[in-house]
């Protein structure tokens, strides 16, 4: 098994992990995905019987969808750019608003291999959790690698950090 075939199984595991302790709680996930172009919740939608916690996905590539797909304020994204914690935390917020889904994530970053900039290199990516009545909590990584290779550890680090985000729900 290769290191990328492993890297999947370990992304259906996490997923399946993710997906029976939110169908244990009755809660259920939308997703709001820029660089990863949907696949959280392409990996998310694998697990059989996902519809029963997962809610709907959001691919909002360009800045316009942002706005109306998931009403990040043009403010924002002007200010901050659509690589930020704070449109991170804007998209998670409008998919929860937009969805009947108990959380959400949100995933904006440069996958490269173009699009970097000295503030903002290729591999950085804004991740952001929301619940309801609950803080939204948002992070900055930076990933090495190949276009690929930032995406999915993208897919990874929203996983993991949904799941530390939903345990730490109590």
């Amino acid at each position: 098994m290769d290191g990328k075939q492993a890297m999947d199984d370990g992304l259906t595991v996490l997923a399946g992990q993710l997906g029976h302790d939110l169908r244990n709680a009755g809660q259920s996930l939308a997703t709001a995905e820029s660089c990863t172009g949907g696949w959280v919740a392409q990996v998310l939608t694998s697990i059989p019987g996902s519809s029963r916690w997962f809610e709907r996905g959001f691919v909002t590539y360009s800045n316009l969808s942002k706005r109306e797909m998931l009403g990040v304020r043009a403010g924002i994204l002007a200010r901050s750019g659509a690589v930020s914690e704070q449109t991170a935390r804007a998209m998670a917020e409008g998919a929860l608003a937009r969805s009947r889904a108990d959380f959400a994530l949100a995933i904006t970053g440069i996958a490269g291999p173009e699009g970097g900039t000295p503030e903002k290199p290729v591999g950085t990516v804004c991740f952001a959790w929301a619940g309801r009545q609950r803080p939204t909590l948002s992070v900055t990584r930076h990933f090495p690698g190949d276009r690929e290779a930032v995406r999915r550890q993208s897919v990874v680090a929203a996983l993991e950090g949904l799941r530390s985000y939903y345990s730490a729900r109590e």
